[in-house]
């Protein structure tokens, strides 16, 4: 369907493609992926015609046709309606030709074509989709400039889907969806009866909707059957063949230099060793896999604080004189994490700004711990960054009064250490920007972190990255986010909010997302309060869970720097036995016998110290697993 034959687009002086070739199959749903900056919304941009390649071809059969969203949001007096109607324009040509022609043959050539494109279900299928994508009968007829820009883009998106394209190209299509429309979408697009080709960072999504992932790396595109965690398996196993076959070449290169190295000066074998040096001059270097170190999520640990954090009874909250949420009852624990679900425009915010103290409650009461501090990360943060500023600079603004060694630290544990550190904003990626984002939300150690769609600029890696931080993290975790992946790691609470109130939603991820496809009924209330205890102690498990972590994780810093100091005497003891001009004089003192003698001492404490770190480092891993 798809052909991409040696694409190469270099922007600025950089290659960011390099002669990338793939040749994708008919009807295929083919997920696009690779780390951030690797080019993809650009390769997405040079297949539908947006930018031109700097060389290479794209070639797809004669009169295909392509879909693909521009940027801009649709806007205007126009309906989501009357504008995904109006996406199909072959049906609006013929409407429109047909109200004034007047040629009898004419007109019957436009009603037969009109039936041939099923042009009098045309309304009923532009309905379904909006509502999918979560446009009630009243909102499909509202004015397009009465909605925000994300719900116009999901306009957009259904005018696409709607025009039914022969390759549907779609860059991130989830970012503006809550988890409720990304679950249509996605039951949409297994349907979907033409090439997809999809870019994505969500697990769960591409798992359940492409059956080929197409990895965009190093500026070359490789092809892999299956879907996410079908590519993990195979990367894992290539990155496995690439390693040996670079500890092969290694061990081969070393030989070749040993024997030429042995025998060039010698007449005999002088001829062999030239044969064996141009041997090793064209031994290319097999490419060593990338690895971003900079991929670096470290929330700081906060002082403990008793429980509660906050409750809330019987509070509402909303803006003006409206509520949006009432009859409010939550308790909120240092070790809870929970999970807000619902539709977007349900309150989800609403909610978390009152509890990030953003908002004050308009009736009943919120009770919160005085000394609490709490970290609330949303992507108007992201998009309010001074693109001029360095991080350092806007980290520096951040921690009045704190030394540069504490700002660089705090930088640090998010990846930007070094030049990073010094690069204007507008340079960083916009997975870089929402990582500089929570480094400056969490500079305090908040004993609260509320997190609105953290992930809509992390690649796949970033997000599993920021999974293990949040697990590591020993504060409470409140959690808005379309990534079901994302929710399920790091969840133990969910919270449906919905029909004006917040409540305990009773049961797992997949329980939610089959009440919400209608699979099975809403959790019964029957054997409720059993179902509650058993959540109960799960959440009393995961808590007891992560203060052991924490608590093993202190053994093993403890144990490392006890193995530092023990090596260090060790070493001072060493130099004192052969060297004793140069040792410390407390040391060059003692005899050889005293010296042996407490060398074998700091021996037997540097083995009790190793299998101290050893054993906390397995039961670390044992708490992982």
């Amino acid at each position: 369907m798809l052909n991409l034959s040696g694409i190469t687009v270099r922007l600025g002086g950089r290659t960011i493609i390099d002669e990338a070739t793939a040749k994708l199959p008919p009807r295929g749903r083919i997920g696009l992926i690779g780390r951030n900056g690797a080019g993809k919304s650009t390769l997405v941009r040079v297949i539908a015609g947006m930018l031109e390649a700097d060389s290479g071809e794209v070639s797809m059969p004669r009169g295909s046709r392509l879909g693909y969203i521009a940027q801009e949001a649709p806007g205007g007096d126009a309906t989501p309606f009357e504008t995904v109607l109006a996406a199909d324009t072959e049906r609006a040509a013929l409407i429109a030709e047909s109200e004034t022609g007047h040629d009898a043959h004419r007109l019957a050539e436009i009603h037969d074509r009109l039936i041939a494109i099923e042009a009098h279900s045309a309304p009923s299928r532009a309905a379904r989709i909006l509502v999918g994508l979560g446009f009630d009968e009243e909102a499909q007829h509202r004015p397009l400039e009465s909605f925000s820009g994300g719900w116009r883009m999901r306009v957009a998106l259904a005018a696409l889907l709607f025009s039914q394209p022969d390759l549907l190209l779609l860059d991130e299509p989830s970012n503006h969806l809550d988890l409720e429309a990304v679950l249509w979408l996605e039951d949409f697009l297994r349907s979907y009866p033409a090439t997809i080709l999809l870019v994505s960072h969500e697990r769960d999504f591409l798992n359940n909707v492409v059956d080929h992932i197409l990895h965009l790396s190093a500026g070359k595109l490789t092809l892999y059957p299956g879907g996410y965690d079908a590519f993990e398996r195979q990367r894992a196993e290539r990155q496995a063949q690439i390693a040996s076959a670079r500890e092969k070449q290694q061990a081969m290169r070393e030989r070749l230099q040993d024997y030429v190295a042995r025998n060039s000066a010698r007449a005999s074998t002088a001829k062999q060793a030239q044969s064996r040096a141009k041997a090793l001059a064209k031994l290319q270097p097999i490419a060593e896999l990338i690895d971003d170190p900079s991929l670096s999520f470290d929330f700081p640990n906060p002082d403990e604080l008793r429980p509660p954090l906050i409750t809330l009874d019987h509070a509402a909250v909303g803006y003006g004189a409206t509520p949006v949420l009432s009859r409010l009852n939550l308790r909120l624990d240092p070790d809870d994490r929970i999970a807000l679900l619902g539709r977007n425009g349900n309150g989800k915010t609403t909610l978390a700004r009152l509890l990030a103290a953003q908002l004050a409650p308009m009736d009943g009461a919120l009770n919160a711990s005085g000394k609490m501090r709490v970290g609330y990360f949303t992507q108007y943060q992201v998009e309010e960054l001074d693109r001029s500023e360095t991080p350092l600079q806007h980290m520096t603004v951040q921690m009045q009064g704190a030394s540069p060694a504490a700002v660089r630290a705090q930088l640090g544990r998010f990846g930007f250490s070094g030049p990073k550190a010094t690069t204007a904003v507008g340079k960083l990626s916009g997975g870089e920007r929402a990582r500089l984002a929570l480094a400056l939300i969490t500079r305090d150690a908040p004993h609260m972190l509320i997190l609105d769609e953290p992930t809509n600029h992390l690649d796949v890696d970033a997000r599993e990255a920021l999974i293990q931080a949040l697990n590591a993290y020993s504060g409470a975790v409140i959690i808005v986010s379309h990534d079901r992946h994302m929710l399920e790691m790091t969840a133990d609470r969910l919270v449906l909010v919905d029909s004006g109130t917040a409540r305990e939603f009773d049961g797992s991820i997949d329980d939610y997302i089959a009440f919400v496809l209608a699979k099975e009924p809403a959790p019964a209330r029957k054997g409720e309060a059993a179902r509650a205890v058993n959540k109960k102690d799960q959440r009393k498990a995961a808590a007891e869970a992560r203060e052991k972590g924490q608590e093993l994780r202190k053994q093993a810093r403890n144990a490392e720097a006890e193995l530092e100091k023990l090596q260090s005497r060790r070493s001072a003891i060493d130099l004192a036995m052969f060297d004793p001009g140069s040792a410390d004089k407390t040391l060059a003192k003692l005899t050889m016998t005293d010296l042996m003698k407490r060398r074998a001492e700091i021996e037997n404490q540097i083995e009790q110290a190793e299998a101290a770190w050893l054993a906390a480092s397995e039961a670390l891993e044992a708490i992982a697993a």
